[in-house]
């Protein structure tokens, strides 16, 4: 029994040090379930992925992030201005390159709700999330 209890005790902590890393405000009609969170063989690098839901209507706050991110599109029509680029609209199956520090924003430009994986390959220890000046 007590060596259940210790398991049980540090799966408690090692799920709350995740979710500390991922804790972060949404804007209203987005949605995050985290998903992973690896250090890379490569030092001072981490992959994180989230599935991020976004009500009809709703837009991210524009932000940066301290390395890459993939946006895939899971489900709906999400429109991604990217700093720099012209904005693009893609449908579920359709995936986006965002570049390291590049701020950007996502906005459901449809009529139901939408969803991104969000991968990202960031330096370790850094805010996730960059507010834009």
């Amino acid at each position: 029994m007590t060596k259940i209890r210790t398991f049980a005790t540090a799966l408690l902590i090692a799920g709350s040090s995740l979710a500390m890393g991922f804790a972060h405000a949404q804007p209203a009609g987005i949605g995050r379930t985290d998903i992973l969170q690896h250090e890379l063989g490569r030092s001072g690098q981490e992959i994180i992925q989230a599935r991020v839901d976004f009500a009809p209507g709703a837009v991210s706050a524009n932000h940066s992030h301290p390395g890459v991110e993939v946006a895939y599109v899971l489900e709906g029509t999400l429109e991604y201005q990217v700093e720099g680029q012209a904005p693009v609209t893609l449908q579920a199956g359709q995936a986006l390159y965002i570049p390291a520090g590049a701020n950007h924003l996502a906005r459901n430009v449809g009529t139901v709700k939408a969803a991104e994986l969000a991968t990202y390959v960031v330096a370790k220890g850094k805010p996730l999330i960059v507010p834009a000046k």
